[in-house]
């Protein structure tokens, strides 16, 4: 899950399509007005005209990802027809959106209607023609293993063989083989030198990407190692297994594997879920500038010759450290240090078991500042958050981030590291300090396997009404 190449190849293609469309009707509009001799009746803007298309293209998107032109099968598979019957449905919606528009608006788009029929038949040859250089350009790239993901095969079954085969003959498909633990009989004479005895050991000498699973023995340690080293998990599943499937499945070749997904959080919903963490980070830090301003001047106030801001370390997607900013709501003299480290320092060590007791809190924290306990109550030191929420080092929902030093705590610690660390979060509007370590740790994994942007729409307005209230932070 650490090398996504899909992702990169979406946004790509994403970024293709646009351009062919805005292309395709330029040059449809250019066509009719300057070379078409036949008159028409008005004229609209070229600036305008362009304006237009642009302010569509999000429209065109959609239409493309709902038609699955962004799927994997779509560029996994050798025959493009599946895929030139959907570019020609989606050239068609989308510019009958464009003539609908035109119809019930007086600005018309179109100096002739024959702009429009113009434009969809360029449009359609225009996305074809980006696609297959787009496709073309990728198949040159994996044939010389250039964004492949390495692939660590397990089992002993004919499936095995095959998988082999397949990533020998295919490498436009995006896998190469990085090892293989196998009985001799499954692993042809060309792959013998990829032999590893175990998946220990093969983990530990090869940088994979991705475990492919045959069979079904000790199913439970392979998918819990997939998941502790960050790796993408296929279950290629017996015949029986297959009707009772769980996950995505996928055809390798002519062998079908399960995707078996740690979090729902892959692919392009990253994307999406990036976009929408990048606008509303934007627009929050922005309506935050001024509130942000007056309490930097506040606690700069109260202490002119100590830092305003407090910068920590902390782990964010597949074990990243992470510098987290807040503004400082801690005595200079104890900031960076460990509860441990505090407590001790200041003459009385008998906090530290109170603190740990009551879920790492203390009522009248010796530790804060008069301000930093405002702060803290109406969750206002975490503001300069959203800068790292644009930055892209954690995003606006998602799991508690991890202090280095917690992670002996966190038995499950290698899925709360498979998606970012979050500004706020599921255990956060669930009662914050209300509830147990136990309860927010079953709440923060409960997200990363169910996650879905209406959830985090869900978590977002729940935030605003507990930092209203105050409710949790104690």
């Amino acid at each position: 899950m650490k090398k996504d190449p899909g992702l990169t190849f979406r946004i790509v293609l994403i970024v293709g399509d646009a351009i062919a469309i805005v292309l395709a009707f330029l040059f449809a509009y250019l066509f009719r007005i300057h070379i078409d001799q036949r008159p028409y009746y008005f004229e609209a803007e070229p600036g305008a005209f362009v304006s237009i298309i642009l302010l569509f293209i999000p429209i065109w998107i959609v239409i493309f990802a709902i038609l699955g032109l962004y799927k994997k099968s779509i560029f996994t598979n050798r025959s493009r027809t599946p895929e030139v019957a959907r570019i020609f449905a989606a050239s068609i919606i989308g510019t009958m959106a464009l003539i609908t528009y035109d119809f019930f608006t007086e600005k018309h788009i179109f100096p002739t209607r024959l702009v429009a029929v113009y434009s969809l038949i360029l449009c359609f040859i225009m996305i074809l023609i980006v696609r297959g250089a787009i496709h073309f350009t990728r198949s040159r790239f994996l044939r010389k293993n250039h964004g492949t993901l390495r692939a660590i095969v397990i089992g002993n079954s004919p499936n095995t063989t095959r998988l082999l085969d397949h990533f020998a003959d295919f490498p436009e498909d995006g896998y190469t083989l990085a090892a293989v633990i196998s009985k001799n009989k499954y692993v042809p004479i060309e792959f013998q030198g990829k032999k590893f005895k175990s998946l220990r050991e093969a983990l530990k000498w090869t940088n994979a990407d991705v475990i492919f699973q045959t069979d079904e023995l000790q199913s439970e340690y392979v998918y819990s190692q997939s998941v502790k080293h960050h790796l993408f998990y296929y279950f290629v599943p017996s015949e029986a297994a297959l009707s009772s499937h769980i996950g995505d499945l996928e055809l390798i070749g002519g062998t079908p594997a399960i995707l078996v997904k740690v979090t729902p959080l892959i692919g392009g919903a990253r994307l999406i879920k990036r976009a929408v963490d990048l606008l509303f980070g934007l627009v929050a830090f922005i309506i935050a500038l001024i509130p942000m301003c007056i309490i930097w001047l506040i606690v700069k106030l109260s202490d002119i010759h100590s830092p305003v801001f407090y910068g920590e370390y902390r782990l964010s997607r597949y074990n990243k450290k992470v510098k987290i900013y807040k503004f400082r709501s801690m005595k200079p003299r104890y900031s960076g240090l460990s509860p441990e480290q505090a407590f001790t320092k200041m003459g009385r060590p008998e906090l530290i078991s109170k603190y740990r007791e009551n879920g790492d809190f203390l009522p009248d924290d010796p530790r804060v500042t008069k301000i930093g306990k405002i702060l803290r109550a109406t969750s206002l030191d975490e503001l300069p958050q959203l800068f790292n929420v644009i930055k892209g080092d954690i995003s606006l929902v998602g799991p508690r981030a991890l202090v280095p030093g917690e992670l002996r705590d966190y038995g499950d610690r290698s899925l709360l590291l498979s998606v970012k660390s979050g500004l706020t979060g599921l255990a956060q509007v669930s009662g914050r300090r209300d509830i147990s370590f136990e309860e927010r740790r079953a709440l923060d994994l409960y997200y990363v396997q169910n996650w879905s942007m209406r959830l985090d729409f869900s978590i977002l307005l729940r935030t605003i009404g507990v930092v209203i209230t105050g409710k949790g932070a104690k």
